[in-house]
């Protein structure tokens, strides 16, 4: 895990999982029934939500349609009694961060979304609060506009240097954004890290599969300790050379797309696939195949010459091969 102590934290997980209720939790809408809850090392656990110095930014703007921007930002500031001359100035400085001083006059109503979002994070940048929470806040946007919020948001992180907790369902936010990634699967926390750790250590086939676009391929073989091999129902074969003490016996193999290459089936080690849609995307060609019944994935930046319906090997490296336990989903490989 990152050491920083002020960190980008991003809760992820699958909708459901408990990420909007975590966050209900440290900002006081949801009492815990066990365990602590502290910001800037003070409980929290019994503190008002409106004495936990915190600011929410939520996926729906929350503007008051009938005030400008310049009024939204300085709402907070007022219901607090500043003077008229402090809260001008601050409206003036979180404008001049935001890069946004010429929508000081406007209505919500004549802004994009993605204009009203920054609004929506002035507002709750000019209360200076000791942590941010970020409620799925890119989602009403469409794809570009993500795309530059995500930098946005990251490079404000950089400046503000304050706590922030974001919660999405979008693995792509959680890996480009997060110092630190909390992965919840059915109200549980699965694992913490850094993005790279979760994507390269997964603690369980959980993990491995929601982290990784495309998600990480999963083929169920037998491991054989005699010649350290693994061979598929289909009867392929996988060198996995010195392991951590398996024994014979079926295990999950999974590996991600990225970390293997495609080769003709002209007697490679691997796992014999057919063809079954080629996705050329310019930078990369995303190959889906068929291996027996079940699809599998390849991302290469070979310009292939394969199209559906041809017979090809997909050629894993040792050490992009890891291993999973049947029954618990847990990792095996280091």
């Amino acid at each position: 895990m990152v050491s920083r102590r002020v960190q980008f934290v991003v809760l992820v997980g699958p909708s459901g999982c408990g990420k909007s209720t975590l966050l209900r939790l440290i900002c006081g809408l949801a009492k815990p029934t066990t365990g602590e809850i502290e910001i800037a090392g003070r409980s929290v656990k019994d503190v008002p939500s409106k004495d936990r110095d915190i600011a929410m930014v939520f996926q729906s703007y929350a503007l008051y349609p009938n005030l400008s921007v310049a009024k939204n930002l300085a709402f907070p500031l007022e219901m607090r009694g500043e003077k008229k001359p402090e809260i001008k100035q601050k409206v003036a400085d979180v404008a001049a961060l935001l890069n946004r001083e010429d929508y000081l006059g406007r209505l919500p109503k004549h802004l994009s979304g993605g204009q009203r979002q920054r609004v929506a994070m002035g507002r709750a940048i000019i209360r200076n609060p000791k942590v941010f929470l970020f409620d799925e806040p890119l989602s009403n946007l469409d794809a570009n506009m993500r795309v530059l919020m995500r930098a946005e948001l990251k490079a404000l992180h950089q400046r503000l240097q304050s706590t922030i907790a974001y919660v999405t369902h979008d693995q792509i936010e959680a890996m480009t954004m997060a110092d630190t990634v909390v992965l919840m699967n059915d109200g549980r926390i699965e694992q913490v890290g850094t993005p790279l750790e979760l994507f390269d250590k997964p603690d369980n086939q959980f993990v491995a599969g929601f982290l990784g676009s495309p998600s990480m391929n999963f083929v169920e073989c037998e491991y054989a300790v005699a010649n350290a091999t693994l061979t598929s129902d289909a009867g392929d074969q996988l060198d996995l050379g010195p392991t951590l003490g398996l024994s014979d016996g079926r295990f999950i193999v999974g590996f991600r797309p990225q970390h293997v290459g495609l080769a003709a089936s002209d007697g490679n080690q691997g796992l014999r696939a057919r063809v079954d849609v080629v996705e050329p995307t310019g930078a990369e060609v995303h190959v889906v195949l068929f291996y027996g019944d079940q699809k599998l994935q390849v991302v290469t930046r070979e310009r292939l010459d394969i199209y559906a319906g041809d017979s090809v090997t997909i050629v894993v490296p040792r050490e992009s091969i890891h291993i999973f336990d049947r029954q618990t989903g847990r990792r095996l490989s280091e």
